[in-house]
């Protein structure tokens, strides 16, 4: 096979990497990662694998916190490929711009929107990831077309500058650079919204985690070139061993916070995304294992419609329908163990309303 047609392959690693990431999310809705972490499981695997799909409650890292940079970055990896796409369509840049554009708007209104159900009122919060999605996606478009060089550079421009406006950023109350509710990035929030988000996340993280964005759109670049498989898996592994090294070398210096996105976050978050896509890589389109992709590929082909319905109770909906089958199946196995598998159930209901619209080739994009 020449490198040329391996170039042109469709990527069913960047499918796989992108249903998983999606099935992760929409699970959650289902409350599946909240059962497994009860205190009746303490000391168990089940327990264990739980507190991981959990965010970390600020210094550190868990395994859910690279769900969101998953995305981000898988979202970058994906331009290039649709802008060639359009490209060889006929559309010019220009065209292809005003798309983005008003795709990143009503990207950052559905956020918004989800924001204001979830509070129940009229907020101005930007912290889940459809509105930080709207600012790293129209970032990382601007400076797409540039040298790799120049867009790698940007990307570490952002977290300096991020980095810097934590630590001497001067005003009375909001100079704690790592401190909760006292740093920067409240700050920001509390002037766009007047208010802090349940949590601690704050909006800004959307301009240091850019950097997600533009990397993935590097990595979609290398995996669209004639290059051989060999040297794209190598390229992508030294990223990500570069990644780990800076974030958690420097943890020491500056912590490792994912809901204030600090540098040392953003690197290594993006070190565990680059070997994530490496090993789909080297799995599924070096050796041609196709076991599961499919299955995860048909939820990675309506994101974003099968992610509102999950976030708006569509989730809490398909679990309100299956827990009585699940609890006449096994109410003498107990609550808990009729909790789990009424929400592993719903998970895949929502698994199943993408397998229809898939049959149907329903596809709902922006």
């Amino acid at each position: 096979m020449t490198q040329n047609n391996q170039a042109s392959e469709r990527l069913l690693s960047l499918d796989f990497f992108r249903g998983l990431t999606m099935f992760l999310l929409i699970a959650e809705f289902t409350r599946l990662f909240w059962y497994m972490h009860v205190p009746e499981l303490e000391g168990t695997v089940i327990y264990f694998l739980g507190n991981q799909l959990r965010h970390h409650p600020w210094h550190g890292l868990h395994a859910w916190d690279l769900v969101q940079p998953f995305f981000m970055f898988i979202v970058g990896v994906a331009m290039p490929l649709s802008y060639a796409k359009r490209i060889k369509k006929g559309e010019t840049h220009s065209q292809i711009f005003k798309h983005i554009a008003l795709r990143c708007f009503l990207l950052l209104f559905l956020g918004w929107f989800l924001s204001c159900i979830s509070a129940g009122k009229i907020v101005f919060f930007f912290q889940n990831v459809l509105a930080q999605l709207a600012v790293t996606i129209l970032i990382a478009f601007l400076i797409m077309r540039k040298k790799v060089v120049t867009q790698i550079l940007i990307s570490i421009g952002l977290l300096v500058v991020t980095e810097l406006l934590y630590r001497f950023f001067w005003v009375e109350g909001f100079d704690q650079a790592f401190t909760p509710a006292k740093n920067f990035g409240a700050w920001v929030d509390m002037q766009i919204s007047g208010a802090l988000s349940g949590g601690h996340w704050v909006s800004f993280n959307a301009i240091p985690t850019a950097a997600h964005t533009i990397w993935g759109v590097l990595a979609g670049k290398l995996l669209m070139s004639d290059k051989t498989y060999r040297y794209k898996l190598q390229v992508l592994v030294l990223a990500g061993i570069a990644g780990l090294a800076i974030g958690y070398g420097l943890d020491a210096v500056t912590p490792i916070i994912k809901r204030i996105s600090t540098s040392t976050f953003v690197f290594a978050s993006g070190g565990w995304t680059f070997l994530a896509l490496s090993f789909s890589f080297w799995l599924i389109d070096m050796m041609k294992v196709k076991k599961g992709v499919k299955f995860f590929a048909i939820v990675g082909m309506n994101p974003l419609l099968i992610y509102l319905f999950a976030h708006v109770g569509g989730a809490q909906l398909v679990r309100q329908v299956v827990f009585p089958v699940a609890n006449s199946g096994l109410s003498w196995a107990g609550e808990l163990t009729v909790n789990i598998v009424a929400s592993i159930m719903a998970a895949m209901g929502l698994w199943y309303i993408c397998y229809w619209l898939y049959k149907r080739k329903i596809f709902i994009k922006i």
